[in-house]
């Protein structure tokens, strides 16, 4: 295994445990188990399994349900949307609409969330929302149709919104004010600037922080966390991806958390117990466990 390909050592652990608000334990190596032990051991003491399709979405409730420290959210990823739609992920072949099976298609598959989401296991709806990165045109329309149904689940069932916002804040924002948020939304991996962190705080949405907050390249997202509210802050591993710097390019897990936080606590100017204890009571209140 070269040097590249080796996860990271484990961090020094936390005096006071927080949980990972979002990753995806089913695209690590190794067991749940091997995932779960080493993130106790440094003070990660929770996680929320998130889910992108049907079939990941059903193994978050499964593996929530097996695991104390696990809690799961359920969703069509804003990809998955066009993908089911028009059997394309670019969102442009009206040819593979027919093949796909359309609308109905996408209602069978959000019947299917709808019945995820009523578990007890399950603390939220997600990962939802927008993302242009890949998306033509017509897998927009999927997108925001799928969104706005994802609205309507987690508000019905009292669930927390998870939120999956890729070069698309202005609509999802807009389409947020329009359905009406959930009372407690939270934006995974946050990657707006300061100014739509002020907006977020101004309507109570959640910002959780990736391993992204350590990038060289990231100035916006430290501005971001400056001035977002402390009791509005989360941590995210969204691993496999995002791992933290120095190991940037090398598997992550929830067991490097740690790092994040202690970047975090820096940007905000306190110490990583504070910072730690502020993360631990905003995820039990943005998860209602």
């Amino acid at each position: 295994m070269s040097s590249k390909d080796a996860p990271p050592p484990l961090p020094e652990p936390l005096g006071v445990p927080v949980a990972d608000s979002h990753t995806h334990l089913d695209m690590q190596s190794g067991t749940v188990e091997e995932a779960l032990a080493k993130a106790a051991a440094v003070g990660v003491e929770t996680v929320v399994q998130v889910g992108c399709d049907i079939k990941g979405s059903r193994w978050a409730a499964e593996t929530a349900a097996a695991y104390d420290p696990v809690w799961a959210a359920v969703a069509l990823h804003p990809n998955e949307a066009p993908r089911i739609v028009l059997g394309d992920p670019a969102g442009w072949s009206r040819q593979g609409a027919r093949e796909a099976g359309g609308d109905t298609a996408l209602d069978d598959a959000l019947a299917e969330i709808d019945r995820l989401a009523a578990l007890p296991e399950v603390k939220a709806v997600g990962e939802t929302g927008l993302d242009y990165f890949r998306t033509g045109p017509e897998g927009m329309v999927a997108q925001e149709r799928s969104f706005r149904a994802h609205i309507e689940i987690a508000k019905r069932h009292g669930k927390a919104l998870v939120i999956h916002d890729r070069d698309a804040h202005d609509d999802v924002l807009r389409i947020l004010a329009e359905e009406g948020a959930p009372e407690r939304t939270v934006f995974h991996c946050y990657s707006g600037d300061a100014d739509m962190a002020r907006i977020c705080a101004e309507a109570g949405y959640f910002m959780s922080f990736a391993g992204n907050v350590t990038f060289k390249n990231a100035q916006p997202l430290r501005d971001a966390l400056a001035v977002a509210p402390l009791d509005l802050v989360l941590v995210e591993t969204d691993a496999p991806f995002l791992t933290p710097a120095p190991y940037r390019g090398r598997p992550n897990a929830p067991y490097l958390v740690p790092i994040t936080v202690r970047a975090m606590a820096a940007v905000r100017g306190i110490d990583e117990e504070a910072m730690s204890t502020a993360i631990a009571v905003n995820t039990a209140r943005a998860f209602d466990y």
